[in-house]
């Protein structure tokens, strides 16, 4: 009996079929939150999204300082007393400014990140054409000759740097013994 109920499709058969759609639904939002996490991180995304609040607080700073202006022209000629309530037109402007900043951020990082990519593109190896499949040459492959030229000139800046950053530790090690001791004696 319990196996023609699941046969029919009885009420033992439609959980099996829940668990698809709701591991479907568990993707789904996996993806999204991961798309989410990576706009958050994405400079032009994120400015992109600050512009309609840096336009709003644009707005409210206009609106606030016309009214601190019509307020206090009235107290000049003696219309209004100065006991009314106004707006704070610094703290506006504050949020503005902060806007500014976030935004000025934003292209400073997309900035960097657009610079580091055409370095990237630039000090990275393409590929190079093997003799095993010859057919599957690509347009932005390098000469092996090409290949080499560039992994010397890496390893030496790589030795460069390497020389540097020994110079400037025996520097700073140099700095923390006492003037009467020489270096090798602690």
């Amino acid at each position: 009996m319990a196996s023609q109920q699941q046969q029919a499709g009885g009420p033992m058969a439609q959980p099996g079929l829940q668990q698809p759609a709701s591991l479907q639904q568990q993707q789904q939002q996996q993806q999204q939150q991961q798309l989410s996490q990576q706009q958050d991180f994405d400079p032009v995304h994120r400015f992109k999204m600050l512009i309609p609040q840096l336009k709003e607080s644009l707005q409210n700073v206009m609106k606030i300082a016309s009214l601190n202006l019509a307020h206090n022209t009235s107290i000049d000629n003696g219309i209004k007393s100065s006991d009314a309530s106004v707006q704070r037109f610094d703290k506006s402007l504050e949020e503005f400014y902060a806007l500014c900043d976030q935004l000025e951020l934003c292209l400073r990082l997309a900035y960097e990140c657009l610079s580091q990519s055409i370095d990237s593109a630039k000090h990275s190896p393409n590929l190079v054409p093997t003799a095993t499949k010859p057919d599957t040459v690509q347009t932005e492959s390098m000469s092996y000759a090409q290949y080499l030229g560039m992994i010397k000139s890496q390893i030496s800046c790589a030795k460069d740097i390497h020389n540097a950053l020994l110079e400037c530790s025996k520097k700073i090690a140099g700095k923390g013994q006492p003037q009467g001791q020489p270096q090798g004696m602690k």
